[in-house]
């Protein structure tokens, strides 16, 4: 049984949100929470001093207001979280203080620099403390 389940979503994907959402909901047990995650990549400081302030805010709140939608059609009422930082190190720090026993997450066709430096799956799934389960 899961008390605690992960769900990280790249937002240029929502689709394959929605079949995470769904899988999470089927392996979850009465009492399980489900938190949706979305990590933004840091912006270099030399780009970010070059854009309005509000505008990274404003991403974040995108973010969050799509996730909370996700979350709502969903039926989902465990809360989202918006990150920042490298995706895997960012999904990998929320399932360690979230102390999530699963993590559910898409992956994608791998392409050649998948090969050469790993896909953000793969480095959860080598790096995670709790059980992974990766869709495609």
């Amino acid at each position: 049984m899961y008390q605690t389940i992960l769900v990280p979503i790249d937002l240029s994907q929502a689709e394959k949100g929605k079949v995470m959402i769904d899988t999470a909901k089927k392996i979850a047990g009465k009492g399980t929470r489900i938190k949706l995650l979305n990590v933004m990549e840091y912006i270099p400081g030399y780009i970010a001093v070059e854009l309005p302030s509000e505008l990274i805010n404003n991403m974040k709140e995108n973010a969050h207001r799509e996730l909370e939608g996700l979350a709502k059609a969903a039926g989902i009422n465990s809360g989202v979280e918006i990150r920042s930082g490298k995706p895997a190190t960012a999904i990998l720090e929320a399932a360690n203080y979230l102390d999530a026993n699963l993590i559910i997450m898409a992956s994608h066709q791998p392409e050649f620099q998948d090969y050469l430096l790993g896909s953000t799956a793969a480095r959860v799934v080598r790096h995670a403390k709790c059980s992974v389960l990766v869709i495609r």
